[in-house]
C-alpha cells in the first residue's frame, strides 16, 4: 500500500508478517504489550510505515538477545527508536558471537589435530575447553543489551530535596573511592582521580550522568538505609559499599602516596610481560581478571592477539609512570613496533583494567 511517493510505504498487518518474517498474532502481542502503536486508516485496519518497522526491528534485536516484552517495554518506555543505537547494538552482539565460534572453531579444531594424531588430550587441554565454554555461558549477549541499555536517552525528574543527604558520603570501589556531594539542591560525584561531574535524577535513588553515558543506582538495606551503590557504564556494572569517611581518606592517602612517589605495584613489569605473551598466545587468564575486563577481553580477543602478535616478541619494557587515577603506565619495545601500556590492579591482585595505544 503505498500513499504518494516510495517514501511513504505502509503495510497492513499481514504484508508486514510476511516481509519481516513474524506472525500477525506476534504483531498483535507487541501492540497489546504497548511497545508498537500502528496506525489505522479509514476501514480501520493497522498500518505499519518507516517508523512502525523500525519500532519492530528494535524489539526484535532486544527478543534475540533473550530480554522478556515486559523487561523491553521498560527499556523502550518513552523514547523514539534510535536507529544508531539499535544498530551498535546489534553489531556489538553479532562481533561477540563471531568471535566467540571462530575461537571457539580454532581450539576444537586444534583438539582434533591432536586426537587424529593419536595424541591424548591432556588435563590442561580440557579445562582449556570447559574455560572457553564457561565463557560463553557469562555471554556477551547481556553485555551488549546493557551498552544499550545505558546509552538509551534519561529524562530529569523531581525528587524530594531531603533524599540528596541520604546519598551523600563515601562508596569504596574495590581501591578507588566514590566521594557523593549534595550541593545547592544538586548532587555531584567523583571517582578518585577524576573531576567532579553532576549527577541527575531519574527516579528515587537512581540518577544518570549527562557528561558520559553512565548511570548510578544507590541501593537500600533492610532498614531503608543506603548501603551502596551500582556504577552502570559501558554495558558493565561496579557496586561500591558504603564506607566511612575516615576509610575512605586512608584510601586516597594511600593512592596518593604511591602517586607521589611514582611506585609501580610489585612486579609490575613481569605482571605486564605475562598477560602480554598470553593475549600473543591466545591464552589469556581470564580467571586473572575482574569480570568486566574478563568478558571484555574476551569480547575483543582475536583482534588483541592479531595486533600484538604482527608486534613480535618483546625487547624491553619501560616503566613511566602512575597516572592520576593509579595506573602503572609503560612502553613496551616489540621486535617490529611501541606501545603504551597501562593496568590497575583490584585489592584481590587481579586485572582491574588495561589498555594499550600507540607511543606518541
Amino acid at each position: 500500500m503505498r500513499n504518494g511517493s516510495e517514501k511513504h510505504v505502509w503495510l497492513t498487518a499481514a504484508q508486514c508478517a510476511e516481509r519481516t518474517g513474524v506472525t500477525v498474532r506476534a504483531l498483535r502481542l507487541y501492540e497489546q504489550a504497548g511497545l508498537i502503536q500502528p496506525r489505522r486508516n479509514g476501514k480501520n485496519w493497522r498500518l505499519y510505515g518507516t517508523g512502525e518497522v523500525a519500532r519492530l526491528t528494535e524489539i526484535l534485536a532486544l527478543k534475540r538477545l533473550g530480554l522478556s516484552l515486559q523487561h523491553i517495554a521498560g527499556l523502550m518506555a518513552g523514547h523514539a527508536t534510535d536507529l544508531d543505537r539499535m544498530l551498535t547494538m546489534q553489531t556489538i552482539a553479532l562481533q561477540g558471537k563471531l568471535q566467540r565460534l571462530q575461537q571457539s572453531l580454532a581450539m576444537v579444531e586444534a583438539l582434533r589435530a591432536k586426537t587424529a594424531a593419536g595424541t591424548l588430550l591432556s588435563v590442561d587441554d580440557l579445562v582449556k575447553l570447559a574455560k572457553e565454554m564457561n565463557m560463553r555461558d557469562a555471554s556477551m549477549d547481556s553485555v551488549a543489551w546493557r551498552r544499550y541499555e545505558q546509552a538509551r536517552p534519561r529524562t530529569e525528574k523531581n525528587i524530594a530535596p531531603g533524599l540528596y543527604t541520604d546519598y551523600a558520603g563515601f562508596y569504596l570501589l574495590d581501591e578507588h573511592v566514590f566521594a557523593i556531594t549534595s550541593r545547592d539542591g544538586r548532587l555531584f560525584a567523583r571517582l578518585t582521580g577524576q573531576a567532579e561531574l553532576e549527577i541527575f535524577a531519574e527516579d528515587e535513588d537512581r540518577f544518570f550522568y549527562k557528561a558520559v553515558q553512565a548511570q548510578v543506582t544507590f541501593v537500600r538495606n533492610e532498614d531503608g538505609a543506603v548501603s551502596g551503590l551500582i556504577l552502570h557504564q559501558n554495558g558493565y556494572e561496579q557496586a561500591a559499599q558504603r564506607v566511612e569517611a575516615k576509610v575512605a581518606l586512608a584510601v586516597d592517602e594511600a593512592l596518593a602516596e604511591r602517586i607521589r612517589k611514582n611506585q609501580p605495584v610489585e612486579n609490575s613489569e613481569a605482571l605486564l610481560r605475562e598477560m602480554i605473551e598470553q593475549h600473543q598466545r591466545g591464552e589469556p587468564d581470564y580467571a586473572r581478571m575482574m569480570p568486566a575486563l574478563a568478558l571484555a577481553s574476551h569480547e575483543q580477543s582475536a583482534a588483541i592477539q592479531s595486533e600484538l602478535e604482527e608486534l613480535g616478541s618483546i625487547r624491553e619494557i619501560s616503566f613511566k609512570c602512575v597516572d592520576p587515577e593509579g595506573w602503572d603506565v609503560h612502553d613496551v619495545t616489540f621486535d617490529n613496533g611501541e606501545l603504551e601500556f597501562k593496568f590497575i590492579l583490584a585489592s584481590d591482585g587481579r586485572f582491574g583494567g588495561i589498555f594499550f595505544r600507540p607511543v606518541s
